[in-house]
């Protein structure tokens, strides 16, 4: 990320550099307790998620807030939000933020299955009809992010600019796992208002969307509901092709709509032979990406993101 960026993290030493990792799996805790092997002083603290965004300081030397979150799958989205909030306040003048996700322990599969969540076909089918449960991915993504006026000025390689944010909670909702739609539309609206959008204007939208039979359709009837461009919106998920990074989704997705605005171009989404027939009621306006997509040659283009957690 720094050497994409132009920025030499030796200049940022023993400076007000904020790290913010989305971490939601405790796999490797779990590991380290269950090994054989002999305890030592470093078996407790890392068995802690707060020694992820820790661990990053303490080898760059940046003195900045240092925080794991974890919000569930919206880990490191709320990551980012927060890295923002921090670089407002003045609290650090670059941040890193992003999220991790290993798969490194056989019981939280265990768990999922049992709950009904992972595919039995192993296919991550987003909006299809025959999807049926996400697929755990593994990865970790970082962006560095400054004001943008710091930025420029400091001549980065800028990949884009994050102009709105927003966090909220479902509240009292039919379970723990079920959405509420309502609170869906107002994050989004949220988020929007933040950043001085017009929805209209916002030409993708990068889903949560896990493939599942009860979260896409609620997901997509929220997006259409905000995001009213008179069928000139599109919608995708980057988990059919590489699964669902829990901690680390929301940051998958994001670099994913940077990729989408500077190739103006929505790719295809993969797994997808027939949108499910609840996802086609609930997307009147706004349309999923079966074939590639190019978007407007020239001017500025908008895209949004949305995680769930």
């Amino acid at each position: 990320a720094f050497e994409r960026s132009a920025i030499d993290p030796g200049q940022w030493r023993g400076k007000k550099v904020g790290v913010f990792v989305g971490v939601a799996n405790a796999d490797f805790g779990r590991h380290i307790f269950r090994s054989d092997q002999e305890m030592d002083s470093y078996a407790g603290p890392s068995k802690a998620s707060s020694i992820v965004a820790n661990r990053v300081s303490y080898c760059f030397d940046f003195r900045g807030p240092s925080m794991t979150i974890d919000t569930a799958c919206s880990s490191s989205l709320v990551a980012v939000h927060q890295a923002i909030s921090a670089l407002k306040n003045g609290e650090c003048g670059l941040a890193v933020a992003g999220g991790v996700n290993l798969v490194l322990d056989p019981a939280m599969s265990r768990a999922l299955r049992a709950g009904g969540m992972l595919s039995e076909s192993g296919r991550s089918r987003v909006f299809g009809e025959a999807a049926d449960g996400y697929v755990r991915g593994e990865g970790v993504g970082i962006v560095l992010l400054k004001r943008s006026f710091d930025a420029i000025s400091d001549g980065d390689t800028v990949q884009g600019l994050l102009v709105g944010s927003a966090i909220n909670q479902d509240g009292n909702s039919n379970g723990l796992t079920a959405p509420n739609p309502n609170a869906q539309v107002e994050v989004m609206k949220s988020a929007l208002e933040s950043g001085g959008v017009d929805s209209d204007s916002v030409a993708f939208v990068e889903a949560h969307g896990t493939g599942t039979p009860l979260g896409d359709p609620i997901e997509v009837g929220s997006i259409n509901e905000v995001y009213d461009r008179q069928g000139k919106t599109w919608i995708g998920s980057v988990k059919s092709v590489i699964g669902h990074l829990e901690g680390a989704a929301g940051i998958a997705g994001l670099i994913k709509a940077l990729l989408v605005l500077q190739n103006r171009r929505v790719p295809a989404q993969a797994n997808l032979r027939n949108v499910s027939r609840r996802v086609n009621r609930a997307s009147k306006n706004a349309k999923i990406a079966i074939q590639s997509q190019h978007l407007a040659e020239s001017g500025d283009l908008w895209a949004a993101v949305s995680s769930f957690g």
